[in-house]
């Protein structure tokens, strides 16, 4: 390989361990940290985000790229890697370091603010802060779109899903707007009493049993942790994966669906190709795609009737027996569909209507026709219009979600991508190996995560985002198999494809 091929590995490697060292002060920040840290924690955080982006923006990487593109022959997985470098590179050069610095800072701060704010239900106390998140965002999308020749909220959405456009969100979430709320109303029409649980269950008992759960679905203890935070979430590196749960005494099975959720994109983090390690081929595809794994793991396998009656077994043996861990009575309480407020608590049919509104929201806020200190009205409106239910406060309204507060905007649209995605395959993973359900019904994912591991994990970054889509699945991203599923898990009507594309 070419020294400047040589050199762009290692100042890449260099750029990872930065970012890999920030992962671990976001997660203690999220776990450990006292809050008097937060000054200083934004200054680290900064400074860090401010050497990343240099480095990454340094134009001796342009040079090196330009050297290197004739230099590393036709190795698929090295011009892959350019690619990416490329790609990288040119999303760095557009933004002004010294934004860089000051959104790191003001999100640190925002997000001690968004804490309070939520536990309090007070959005006023956090609007000023969210108000000043939005215009650097605003500033930093207006600044990407000019650099990379897109619309401002499509280089916000590229930074989390490299290829995703706002084009693509309409036409897969038109026809979800259009139809989950009727097959929403059948689902409720239909299903079955549950019996909740009826005691409070030891949070210790309860983290014993995430523990023994997330090694049996293939997690490696040995490179990685298992802790708690306010809002789960999974990040660190490859070699040391970090999750967090929330678990609530008198409602085990969500704290643990939860744990499976972040189960999934610890065991897409841990599948990576370890060859090309701390190198942008060697990355994940991007949130999307991280998303399709903790959706496919949670709500397609964790909620599906033989995984559930193994878990059933589980929780008596953790938590003793009660009625409402009786298998059947499990199967009811994890496919119940329910027009609630909280989008990490809601049930598969109506979670992309979640989504949905707030994809409305953040994209009219970054377009600057809606004012922050309007997001409660619109947010209670769009509950109303899309789930029939209006917020009874902040905390269960606007104020439930951390992402606007790190100024993640283009995040949202993500998780119901991910969750088509996740249907998507499933179904191809099905069409390969034959019915899954005896799999499950052992708690045994391994043929399941050794397909995934050869379809996606594996893969990295070597193609592109619907590249990729295609070759795992047979086709490009759509809304047929998400439909499909959700026809005969909750007999609701089938939407024909023609009703699809309307």
């Amino acid at each position: 390989m070419s020294r400047a091929y040589e050199r762009l590995c290692r100042r890449f490697r260099e750029i990872a361990t930065l970012e890999a060292a920030a992962g671990i002060l976001q997660w203690d920040q999220a776990v450990w940290m006292p809050a008097g840290g937060v000054e200083l924690r934004g200054q680290e955080l900064a400074l860090l985000a401010r050497l990343g982006h240099e480095w990454l923006a340094d134009p001796e990487v342009g040079a090196w790229l330009e050297l290197a593109s004739g230099e590393v022959g036709d190795d698929p997985w090295a011009r892959a890697n350019l690619r990416e470098m490329e790609r990288q590179h040119r999303r760095a050069r557009a933004v002004d370091p010294a934004l860089v610095v000051r959104l790191r800072e003001t999100t640190t701060r925002a997000e001690l603010v968004w804490r309070e704010a939520r536990e309090a239900s007070d959005f006023a106390r956090f609007a000023p802060h969210l108000a000043e998140v939005v215009a650097l965002v605003r500033e930093q999308a207006e600044q990407l779109g000019r650099g990379l020749g897109l619309a401002p909220y499509d280089a916000l959405l590229d930074g989390y899903q490299p290829d995703l456009r706002d084009d693509d969100l309409t036409r897969l979430f038109a026809p979800l707007a259009r139809h989950l709320p009727d097959l929403v109303e059948q689902a409720l029409a239909r299903q079955r009493p549950a019996v909740r649980p009826g005691r409070t269950f030891p949070i210790e008992a309860q983290r014993q049993l995430a523990r023994r759960l997330v090694a049996a679905l293939g997690f490696d203890f040995h490179h990685g942790r298992l802790d708690e935070s306010t809002h789960p979430f999974c990040g660190g590196s490859p070699d040391d994966v970090r999750m967090t749960a929330r678990y609530d005494a008198r409602d085990p099975l969500s704290g643990l669906m939860a744990v499976i959720h972040e189960t999934g994109h610890a065991l897409y983090s841990q599948g990576l190709p370890p060859h090309w390690r701390g190198l942008p081929v060697g990355e994940d595809r991007g949130i999307a795609v991280h998303e399709s794994q903790s959706l496919l793991l949670e709500m397609k396998l964790g909620r599906s009737r033989p995984f559930l009656h193994w878990l059933a077994g589980l929780l008596r043996e953790h938590l003793g027996a009660d009625p409402a861990f009786e298998p059947d009575n499990l199967v009811a309480l994890a496919q119940r569909v329910e027009r609630g407020f909280i989008r990490v608590d809601a049930d598969e049919l109506t979670y992309p209507l979640h989504v949905i509104l707030r994809w409305r929201l953040e994209r009219a806020l970054i377009r600057g026709e809606l004012a922050v200190d309007e997001l409660p009205a619109a947010w209670n409106e769009g509950m109303r219009e899309l789930l029939g239910v209006v917020p009874p406060d902040d905390r269960r309204g606007v104020l439930q979600d951390i992402h606007w507060a790190l100024g993640a905007f283009g995040y949202f649209p993500c998780y119901t991508v991910g969750a088509l995605l996740a249907a998507q395959l499933l179904a191809a993973c099905e069409r390969e190996l034959g019915p899954l359900d005896d799999d499950l019904a052992r708690g045994d994912l391994s043929r399941i995560l050794a397909w995934l591991r050869a379809h996606i994990h594996g893969l990295g970054c070597r193609y592109g985002f619907h590249e990729l889509i295609c070759k795992a699945t047979g086709a490009p991203l759509g809304v047929a198999a998400f439909l499909d599923q959700a026809h005969r898990r909750y007999g609701v009507r089938r939407i024909e494809p023609a009703e699809q594309v309307r």
